[in-house]
C-alpha cells in the first residue's frame, strides 16, 4: 500500500489532531490494509482535513487527493486548499470501507486511515486506534 521508508518515528501530533500511525518500519513491501487511525473532533470535513493534512509525516509527500465515504461525510467539498495547495476530495461509496479515509500522494503512495467517529467514547476510540496501528483493523 505504501512506498515510503524511514527508520525514524513519525513526529508527534498536536493535541488538537487525534492521529496514530503505524510504525514506519512497517512501511514498504508488506501489504497492510490500514496505515493509521484518525479521530476527528467534528463532522466538519473541511476543517478536520485541514488539521489532519497539516500533521502527516513529510515522507508521505503532498496529499493531492482524499477519498471519503459518502455516507460518513455527505457534505464534503470537491476541492480544498491546504497550505496553499489544491486537494481534490472525492466520494468512495464502497460498502467495505465506510469508516476509512484514503489519502493519495502522487509518486509516493496511497495511505488508508481508519476513521473513528467523532462522538465515540474515549476508551473505545483508544481501543480502535490502537487496534488499527497494531494491524488488528
Amino acid at each position: 500500500m505504501t512506498s515510503a521508508s524511514s527508520s525514524t518515528p513519525p513526529p508527534p501530533t498536536p493535541p488538537d489532531v487525534r492521529l496514530r500511525l503505524a510504525e514506519p518500519t512497517r512501511y514498504g513491501r508488506t501489504a497492510r490494509r490500514i496505515d493509521g487511525a484518525w479521530w476527528p473532533r467534528s463532522d466538519d470535513l473541511a476543517e478536520e482535513l485541514t488539521g489532519l493534512l497539516g500533521v502527516l509525516p513529510p515522507a508521505w509527500g503532498r496529499i493531492a487527493s482524499v477519498l471519503v465515504h459518502g455516507d460518513t461525510w455527505p457534505d464534503c467539498p470537491e476541492q480544498m486548499t491546504v497550505a496553499g495547495q489544491p486537494v481534490h476530495v472525492g466520494h468512495d461509496d464502497s460498502p467495505t470501507a465506510p469508516h476509512t479515509v484514503c489519502l493519495i500522494a502522487p509518486g509516493r503512495g496511497r495511505y488508508d486511515l481508519l476513521v473513528v467517529p467523532p462522538g465515540t467514547a474515549e476508551a473505545e476510540a483508544d481501543r480502535l486506534m490502537e487496534g488499527a496501528v497494531a494491524g488488528d483493523a
